[in-house]
């Protein structure tokens, strides 16, 4: 990659980048109306997205994971990017000949029979081209991009950089978010995806997972073709799984079907091991026979055996309303930034799950999301990035459900799906339904009685405490802006001095913007050490 693309990389996303802080503190210091602060989130997000498509490369794929951080970026932000697709022109033939010549010590010819040099696919990282083996095998070749490497340290510099600033500059209210563990899982999660051994391996995993699994079809890898820039695999043919129409000229039995496609991920969710995190429709097939046929297995999240232990002891807190003891399992699970109060978190789950199970289904699920997601944004929370795997993938096969049978609604799906895993599972199911059981009304009277007459005085301190908060952040906030504003009238002053030639207006004015910079240092600092305080 040529400097001067790499420069103009940097610029375009440094531009950008505080372009959008300028505008948010231009619109705090305005007080726009909450419709003026959704259509600024609204255009930001457009001018990302066009930003993305311009760039391509390894930018195209860090929109794709922040269109799933709807706990951290604004509704108005998320829409522009929530449906990006991957996808990008292929190399020139002759750059993917040399990767493989490279990769496999000699011709193309040495290791297959025929390759096809129209890609059938072509996204940000790697290109899929169809090819045979020496004994008339059909196989995906996988070939990672030529030039993604260098692209890579590009954008993670400038990355780094806009971390770097947000982390110190940015305006955020709670102060909750950490810039610096965002930039390290994102990190963590492309450079797994760079390395086509680690798919290989992944693709090794599932098969021996699911062997055993009836009508599932996960394409066998070839690891004496694979490198870590090349990645063999069977071809397996199919038509995406949310084709009602296939569906029904192949005479599949959808409700069975259905069923069949939440068994094979119900385990990926519950036990400790690794998940598919990527499965959209292009990734999820199915043949005239019904099998399904899983792709791509790049991009994965893992659940450690500690999560799953940690899962069960969450699930037992919230039945047995234990709202303590399920803060304490999210700080293990790592939703809590470090030290955070607990306190705030236990009230807020006690009133966000203070329903009965039965009220599940008459449940807007749609507003309990938007309710979630806002309770999240109020509190010290940053959910980490293989749990936002784990709900993006839970949605997006609830999605797939509904398509495949609209007729019928999604609990009835899941509920004996869950019944059989939880009946074949290692989990003590007779415990969990004493657990249960004493978590009934009947059983909780008295306990409810006590959180009756408590609820009242606890929104009352917990609003106290909020106004109080917003108070002194308040007043850091002003002294910034006051800062802010004298640094300006002091940049002004010291052009308008070099240009009537008064050297003492330039040098006082220049003086003065030294000192608004160093006072909203001082400030900030002041700022971040209170907002620790909170937390």
């Amino acid at each position: 990659m040529k400097s001067e693309k790499k420069l103009y990389r940097m610029w375009k996303v440094l531009s950008f980048a505080f372009s959008l802080v300028i505008q948010v503190y231009w619109y705090k210091f305005r007080k726009k109306s909450e419709a003026e602060w959704d259509q600024l989130w609204e255009k930001l997000g457009k001018q990302f997205r066009q930003m993305l498509f311009e760039l391509e490369g390894l930018l195209i794929k860090v929109g794709q994971m922040l269109s799933i951080r709807a706990d951290l970026l604004p509704n108005g932000f998320i829409k522009q990017i929530q449906d990006l697709v991957d996808k990008v022109p292929p190399s020139p033939w002759e750059d993917i000949k040399n990767v493989l010549e490279r990769e496999w010590n000699g011709p193309i010819e040495e290791k297959l029979l025929a390759l096809e040099r129209k890609a059938v696919a072509s996204a940000s990282i790697g290109e899929v081209y169809r090819g045979v083996l020496k004994d008339g095998t059909e196989v995906a070749v996988k070939v990672q991009r030529p030039t993604i490497q260098s692209i890579v340290k590009t954008d993670f510099r400038t990355l780094s950089i806009i971390i770097w600033f947000a982390h110190h500059f940015a305006p955020v209210p709670k102060g909750f978010i950490s810039f610096k563990m965002l930039y390290q899982e994102l990190k963590q999660v492309i450079e797994r995806e760079l390395d086509f051994k680690k798919e290989r391996e992944t693709a090794e995993h599932f098969q021996n997972r699911f062997h055993s699994f009836a009508q599932l079809k996960i394409p066998q890898v070839y690891p004496e073709l694979s490198t870590s820039q090349v990645l063999v695999m069977e071809w397996v043919d199919g038509i995406r799984i949310t084709d009602v129409d296939f569906l029904l000229r192949s005479n599949i039995d959808r409700d069975e079907l259905a069923q069949r496609l939440f068994r094979v991920f119900l385990p990926q969710w519950l036990e400790a091991g690794i998940f598919h995190a990527d499965p959209h429709s292009g990734n999820v097939l199915v043949q005239p026979d019904g099998t399904i046929v899983l792709l791509d297995f790049g991009m994965v999240g893992e659940i450690s055996k500690s999560d799953a232990a940690n899962f069960q002891s969450l699930l037992e807190a919230i039945l047995l309303k234990n709202y303590s003891k399920a803060a304490e399992v999210l700080c293990d699970l790592g939703f809590l930034l470090p030290n955070a109060n607990l306190k705030p978190i236990e009230k807020i789950l006690g009133e966000a799950l203070n329903f009965e199970l039965a009220q599940l289904k008459e449940m807007d699920l749609f507003a309990v999301k938007k309710e979630m997601n806002d309770i999240v944004k109020s509190l010290p929370i940053q959910i980490p990035t293989r749990f936002v795997f784990l709900g993006r993938s839970f949605v997006t096969i609830e999605g797939m459900l509904h398509t495949i049978n609209p007729e019928k609604e999604v609990l009835e799906v899941i509920k004996p799906a869950f019944m059989d895993w939880l009946h074949h599972s290692e989990t003590n199911k007779w415990k969990l339904f004493l657990k249960w059981m004493n978590s009934q009304p009947i059983f909780q009277i008295f306990h409810s009685v006590t959180d009756l007459i408590k609820k009242p005085q606890q929104l009352l301190e917990q609003r106290e405490i909020q106004q109080q908060r917003e108070f002194h952040f308040s007043i850091f906030e002003n002294q910034k802006k006051q800062c802010v504003y004298l640094g300006i009238v002091g940049v002004i002053g010291s052009l308008l001095g070099v240009y009537v030639e008064q050297d003492i207006l330039w040098q006082l004015s220049s003086g003065l913007s030294g000192m608004c910079l160093f006072g909203y240092a001082i400030v900030s600092l002041k700022q971040r050490k209170w907002l620790k305080t909170l937390s």
